[in-house]
């Protein structure tokens, strides 16, 4: 998920009343629902590198028990320093590590799960496994989950400030609205998916390997549909609770092309392009002397955010 949902998880956890129980709860909260998207620093390295590491080590199981001890101790180092400056907030509760270190592990946990969630993938298991999971549930930017966080934080902290005994309870129902709402985006992407692949087949008498109900923007009720066979591809659109439409065209992804696929590790971007990518298509564009190879992914047909995941092989000239 984005930034901006990963940090309000983290407030909202910390509103539901575990931000009482130390010092520096809030700020660790929600700096750890982010700590491991500091693999963020690989989009430095520039081309499509970034896409063979991201979600990958530091969304993994070491990270998990590494990351927030780190930040436990960082936040416990803030807090001393501050003191012996006599800058430390005077309203500023004890810090109590025990509880400190298990809030870091609260807010960093809440990452790779909301992470899971959407269509992009997550290496859960990095580095043991390179696997790729996929929720495909919430769509990366999801105004409606927004809009939970922000009511539930909001309401939460106005109660509190006007002395209320229940402060706690709209963050409570906020994240328990949340949890239903993913849980039921979740159906939807499972009927969407049964109902596509039934209807592939009988429509167009294909019997697809994958199907992947792709979220999409405002209207979690809806799904861009996506399919393939060991050689077709094709997508089409659901909309709850049953309606499948299938898009005619029917394109031929090339994954079977073993001749090209032992060609594209020579190139570092297109390696890296295929291991992140879940439906990958080649494309060839011919001229006179040579070809051109164009990889993209299915999930990220929009032209929105196309070109952010297409890798242009370099033209191979033709022999003579």
């Amino acid at each position: 998920m984005d930034n901006l949902t990963h940090s309000l998880v983290g407030a909202l956890i910390g509103q539901m009343g575990l931000k009482l129980k130390t010092g520096l709860a809030m700020p660790t909260l929600i700096i750890a629902a982010n700590i491991p998207d500091i693999d963020a620093v690989a989009t430095l390295l520039g081309g499509y590198q970034h896409l063979a590491i991201r979600r990958g080590i530091t969304h993994g199981p070491i990270a998990m028990l590494v990351l927030p001890i780190l930040l436990w101790g960082i936040m416990i180092w803030v807090d001393r320093w501050q003191t012996g400056r006599g800058t430390r907030p005077d309203k500023r509760l004890p810090v109590d590590a025990k509880w400190l270190l298990a809030l870091a592990y609260i807010g960093c946990l809440s990452h790779p799960l909301f992470d899971w969630f959407n269509s992009y993938g997550i290496r859960l298991l990095e580095p043991f496994s390179s696997q790729w999971f996929y929720g495909d549930t919430l769509f990366i930017i999801d105004i409606w989950l927004w809009a939970a966080l922000i009511a539930g934080i909001w309401l939460s902290l106005r109660g509190e400030r006007q002395g209320k005994r229940h402060w706690r309870v709209p963050a409570i129902t906020s994240m328990g609205t949340i949890f239903l709402y993913i849980a039921t985006n979740g159906l939807i992407t499972g009927r969407a998916e049964q109902l596509t692949a039934k209807a592939v087949k009988d429509q167009l008498g294909i019997a697809p390997e994958l199907v992947v109900a792709n979220p999409v923007p405002v209207q979690f009720w809806k799904r861009e549909m996506l399919w393939r066979d060991a050689k077709h591809y094709g997508q089409g659109a659901f909309s709850a609770p049953g309606k499948v439409t299938l898009d005619a065209k029917i394109g031929k992804h090339q994954m079977s092309n073993t001749l090209v696929l032992n060609e594209m590790p020579r190139n570092e971007d297109a390696k890296a392009f295929m291991f992140w990518s879940r439906m990958p298509v080649l494309r060839e564009e011919q001229d006179i002397l040579s070809t051109t190879r164009i990889l993209t992914d299915q999930r990220f047909g929009n032209p929105l955010v196309q070109d952010r995941f297409k890798v242009v092989v370099p033209a191979e000239r033709k022999a003579k």
